[in-house]
């Protein structure tokens, strides 16, 4: 790896290829070109790190954050960059393996979420035909994930804490995510197969199929995926963490937005629990860098996240 102390950022071609999700077109910009190229040298450097240490011929990074940090396109250039040096790299996108297509795991979540809340108004005592009437009509209105309910009526507490358990019982885990799945493609690159299956799932229930990939020249498989560095898979070797605040994130998000609208209160609370997990998870990472551009220590992180 010495022969790549001095590297410098080529220039990009217009096309790079990206990562496999169906229909998942990502504009390159500067700000992912600039990311990656404050990344890169870092990157190598662990890789370095690996094969000193354990000789690793094939290996896995993850590069993972919340909604609107740009990891599609920041995993696409790194790739390409590893490709240029010679090393060769695939990028998996994580959003290929949910158990449900995106309709019907949106469906999902938004069911356990309004389940999980009657069932605690019903542990609670707090259940009666006069408040769920109430409740029905903010579902019909899509406010029923709003916490400011609670300020009108202080039962409402009761319904959000049920929905919001049920939520972190179903969002970034098994229920809801094929790890075991993802962890055995993991395992047969490590042990050196040149060719695996890997899952591709549109957004419609006939979009359902497995394309068959070349691996003999590939020395890195990068993983973009907000769930990239979760406990519940083995066998990622340099988690990189596109760190940014919730306030940060939501400004991305409202940016985004052609028509200017905020999320709605249940999109919110799903965000909110999806930077939860990714803070507890922060301290695995051996790359985080700022929404700025800064690389930061865990310490570091921890201060910016008022831990």
């Amino acid at each position: 790896m010495k022969e790549f102390k001095n590297w410098k950022p080529p220039v990009l071609p217009e096309q790079i290829p990206q990562g496999d999700m169906p229909g998942d077109k990502v504009v390159i910009s500067e700000y992912h070109i600039d990311r990656a190229n404050r990344i890169f040298p870092d990157l190598l450097e662990e890789i370095e790190k690996l094969k000193k240490e354990n000789g690793s011929q094939k290996i896995v990074v993850a590069v993972c954050g919340g909604s609107g940090v740009g990891k599609s396109g920041i995993a696409a250039v790194l790739s390409y960059y590893l490709k240029e040096i010679g090393l060769g790299s695939y990028t998996l996108s994580g959003d290929n393996y949910p158990h449900r297509i995106p309709e019907y795991n949106d469906a999902e979540r938004l069911h356990l979420f309004r389940e999980g809340a009657l069932k605690e108004m019903l542990k609670d005592g707090e259940y009666t035909k006069e408040r769920f009437d109430i409740i029905h009509a903010l579902q019909v209105e899509g406010e029923d994930a709003n916490l400011e309910n609670i300020k009108k009526y202080p039962w409402y507490e009761s319904y959000i804490n049920g929905g919001h358990k049920a939520l972190e019982g179903y969002l970034g885990t098994e229920n809801e995510l094929a790890f075991k799945e993802l962890e055995d493609i993991l395992n047969k690159f490590k042990s050196g197969a040149d060719k695996i299956w890997l899952k591709r799932m549109g957004r419609t229930n006939t979009e359902l199929w497995y394309d068959e990939i070349d691996f003999k020249d590939v020395g890195v498989l990068m993983i973009e995926w907000t769930h990239g560095n979760s406990d519940y898979y083995k066998g990622v070797d340099i988690p990189i963490l596109l760190h940014s605040t919730p306030q940060e994130t939501l400004e991305y998000r409202l940016l985004r937005n052609r028509d200017g609208e905020i999320d709605s209160p249940f999109t919110t609370m799903v965000l909110e629990i999806e930077q939860e997990m990714l803070k507890n998870q922060a301290h695995k990472a051996k790359i985080i860098i700022a929404k700025n551009g800064e690389r930061l220590t865990y310490p570091e992180y921890c201060k910016s996240m008022g831990m």
